[in-house]
């Protein structure tokens, strides 16, 4: 099985590597071009970096994809499958339109490989309904090839990127919202020093979806939600956090909530032992004290 490096390390190295002006910026190109070791110049507009490294280099990443995923066309439909939808097994066999024994088949291939890792559910719904794992990408960069680049080969290779270039301005806005949460996830373990994380996840069922679920080495549960938007975070985001743990029957010690944009007066008056907030400043914690041996070094071309 591949040995790829943690998100974390990834993220240090292409910090490291591409010191971006902010935490923001950080986020953003590395959910785009993480886990490549390239060089990235984050002054340039993202459309403009993806036309110039990847569509007009397509043959050439596409050559070296396809010697790790063998021009498998199940797999390579799996995995457009998993960076456009959201992540759960069932729905990605049926964006890939191919069976649960294909699918699972698949699977077992890539994970084998190191290229994707399965995640469960950290709780058992309260009616014990069965629930889909969810699926991720080893290296952040493979999502985006995969939601963006895989899909529209054929337009690709004639020269014609319009199409890529609307399927990325349609979903550019949330697209880095992932990379935010599993990031988010890291920082809430740094966080947690004297009663430290001992597990941690997320949460869902059919009807319900918690961002992160963590249990400390005391046994106190945490439930946290993200908002990777432009508006701050504020009571009601609590609120839904709250409701949605009610639904699934959990009652957490603490609350924890991540917010890009901060949070109003409201919510900070409330913080206190059993609410944390984490605004994109906090993230700097992620990137202290890095130096040259953060650096994992681009295997392959640079493109």
């Amino acid at each position: 099985m591949a040995k790829y490096p943690t998100l974390l390390e990834q993220f240090r190295s292409f910090y490291y590597q591409n010191n971006p002006k902010d935490l923001e910026e950080a986020i953003e190109y590395f959910s785009i071009f993480g886990g490549m070791g390239w060089d990235v110049d984050t002054s340039v507009p993202p459309i403009n970096l993806i036309e110039s490294k990847l569509l007009r280099n397509y043959t050439y990443i596409h050559g070296d994809i396809t010697k790790v995923t063998k021009s498998d066309k199940a797999s390579h439909a799996l995995l457009s499958g998993v960076a456009s939808g959201d992540r759960r097994t069932h729905s990605a066999f049926k964006r890939a339109r191919i069976t649960k024994a294909e699918g699972e088949s698949v699977i077992d291939s890539l994970c084998a490989m190191g290229f994707m890792s399965i995640e469960k559910s950290l709780e058992t719904p309260p009616n014990g309904e069965e629930i889909a794992d969810k699926l991720n990408f080893s290296v952040p960069f493979m999502r985006f090839w995969f939601a963006f680049i895989s899909p529209y080969f054929k337009s690709i290779k004639e020269g014609d990127f319009k199409e890529v270039k609307e399927k990325f301005a349609n979903r550019e806005s949330g697209f880095s919202n992932l990379i935010f949460e599993r990031l988010s996830k890291e920082l809430l373990k740094k966080s947690f020093k004297e009663d430290r994380i001992v597990e941690i996840g997320s949460y869902w069922d059919r009807d319900v979806e918690i961002d992160i679920l963590a249990k400390t080495k005391s046994g106190k549960i945490i439930a946290g939600a993200c908002k990777y938007s432009n508006s701050k975070a504020n009571k009601s985001d609590l609120t839904k956090l709250k409701e949605k743990c009610e639904a699934a029957k959990l009652t957490p010690d603490i609350f924890v909530l991540f917010s890009k944009s901060g949070f109003s007066n409201e919510l900070k008056n409330e913080k206190g032992d059993d609410l944390k907030l984490y605004a994109l400043k906090n993230f700097k914690t992620l990137v202290e004290d890095l130096s040259e041996k953060d650096f994992i070094e681009c295997i392959g071309k640079r493109y």
